[in-house]
C-alpha cells in the first residue's frame, strides 16, 4: 500500500473552505494514490468491448477472448470500454448520533469525507451521483446528476443537514428509500454509525442483489472504551434519555468494552452477511489512510478470487 503523509485537519473552518480542502485532498492526493484507477473505489463494468491484451494476474477470467487465445497460444482478455453513464448513490444517516466526536474530528466530518471522496472521484470521470439524507421522520433526496457544480452543491447540502436532528432516523427506511431511487445498477454507499436496532441488514441484502454496496461505518473511540474520568452524565442524542456512569469502576469499564465489542462485531457480521463491502472510519485515525488501505485490500480480494476461479 502506498505511503501517506500525515494530513492536517481539513474540517476546520467554514463550509466553503472545508469543501475546497476536501476537493484538493481527493483530486491531488487520493486520486494520485489510487493511480487514477477510480473503479477501485467507484466500481463500474463496461458494456462495450474494446481491444484485446495479454492476460495478467488478477484479470477476470470471464473476459478471456478464447478465439484470440487459441490463435496466439497464450491467454488474452478482451477489455471493455468503461461505461461513463453509471450512477452512484449516497445514503447518509444524518441522525443526531453522528453529531459527536471526542478525537481529531466528529463522526459527521467522516461522513462528509467519505461522501466527498466518492463524489469528487465520480465527478472526475463524468458519472452521475445522487443522495438520500435520512432525517428523523423525513428524507431529503438530491437527484443524480453529473458535474462539479452539482457535486459541490450536494456536499454543501449534506454539511448543512448534518447539524443535530432530535429523534431517531430508521436506517432500514433510509436504505429502502435509496433502493427506490437507484433504478440503474451502480454503487450505493451507506454512511452511518449503524447504531440502529432495526432490521436494516435485510434491506441491505436486498440492495446488494442489484448494486455494489459499500457500508461506511463511522466510529468514535469513546463508543468502544470508556476512559477513567470519574462520575459522568451521559445523554442519548436521539432519545434524550440520560444517566450517570461511574467510569472509575473497572467493572463498569470492562463491561462497557465487552458490550461495545459485541455490538461492533454484530454490525460487521450483518454487513458481511448482506454481501456488502465494509469500511470503518474512526475519528482518532487518518481517514485517508484507511480509505486507501480499504481500496488496496479490495483489489487484492478481487485478484485472489480471480486466481481461484482460474
Amino acid at each position: 500500500m502506498p505511503e501517506i503523509d500525515e494530513q492536517p485537519n481539513i474540517f476546520a473552518g467554514g463550509t466553503e473552505e472545508i469543501l475546497r480542502r476536501l476537493e484538493l485532498t481527493v483530486t491531488r492526493k487520493l486520486d494520485g494514490l489510487l493511480q487514477g484507477e477510480y473503479h477501485g473505489l467507484v466500481p463500474g463494468h463496461g458494456t462495450e468491448y474494446g481491444e484485446t491484451r495479454v492476460y495478467q494476474l488478477g484479470d477476470d477470467v470471464r473476459h478471456i477472448d478464447w478465439n484470440v487465445t487459441a490463435r496466439m497460444l497464450e491467454p488474452f482478455v478482451r477489455e471493455t470500454i468503461a461505461d461513463r453513464e453509471l450512477e452512484t448513490w449516497l445514503a447518509v444517516d444524518v441522525s443526531a448520533s453522528l453529531d459527536y466526536g471526542t478525537a481529531a474530528c466528529e463522526k459527521d466530518d467522516l461522513a462528509v469525507a467519505a461522501a466527498g471522496a466518492v463524489a469528487f472521484l465520480t465527478q472526475r470521470v463524468g458519472n452521475r451521483i445522487g443522495a438520500v439524507l435520512g432525517h428523523p421522520g423525513a428524507f431529503q433526496t438530491i437527484p443524480a446528476r453529473s458535474g462539479r457544480t452539482h457535486v459541490t452543491a450536494l456536499l454543501r447540502s449534506l454539511m448543512t443537514n448534518l447539524d443535530a436532528h432530535e429523534g431517531e432516523a430508521p436506517l432500514s427506511a433510509l436504505i429502502r428509500r435509496v433502493a427506490m431511487m437507484a433504478r440503474r445498477r451502480g454503487l450505493v454507499m451507506v454512511i452511518s454509525d449503524f447504531l440502529d436496532d432495526g432490521d436494516w441488514a435485510t434491506e441491505m441484502r436486498r440492495l446488494t442483489t442489484r448494486h455494489d454496496v459499500l457500508a461506511v461505518e463511522v466510529v468514535d473511540p469513546i463508543e468502544l472504551e470508556l476512559p477513567d474520568v470519574g462520575l459522568i452524565s451521559v445523554v442519548d442524542p436521539e432519545t434524550g434519555q440520560g444517566r450517570d456512569i461511574d467510569t472509575g469502576s473497572r467493572t463498569i469499564r470492562r463491561r462497557y468494552a465487552e458490550e461495545a465489542g459485541a455490538q461492533r462485531a454484530h454490525i460487521a457480521a450483518a454487513i458481511r452477511g448482506a454481501a456488502a463491502d465494509h469500511l470503518v472510519l474512526r475519528t482518532d485515525k487518518d481517514w485517508l489512510h484507511d480509505l486507501v488501505r480499504f481500496v488496496a485490500q479490495r483489489r487484492e480480494r478481487i485478484a485472489r478470487n480471480a486466481r481461484r476461479a482460474h
